[in-house]
């Protein structure tokens, strides 16, 4: 069982509390980092909170896809 699933499993049916410490963990990186980092930040804690099972909602569709690992020579 990975950590994460160790996560999921302790923070079933606390899904907004788990929410609230994502927000607040990222607004306190945003305020050392004087929001030099904001955009990272916001893209972390959106999927913290898909992963977590925080939001339903989808990513955002201005967000490109990932591009996928170069092919093995």
């Amino acid at each position: 069982m990975s950590v994460l699933d160790k996560l999921k499993s302790m923070l079933k049916g606390h899904e907004d509390q788990a929410s609230k410490g994502v927000d607040k963990a990222g607004d306190f990186v945003d305020e050392k980092t004087q929001g030099k980092y904001s955009g990272q930040v916001d893209t972390a804690q959106e999927k913290l909170k898909q992963q977590l099972g925080g939001t339903d909602q989808p990513p955002k569709p201005d967000t490109p896809p990932a591009a996928p690992p170069p092919p093995q020579p």
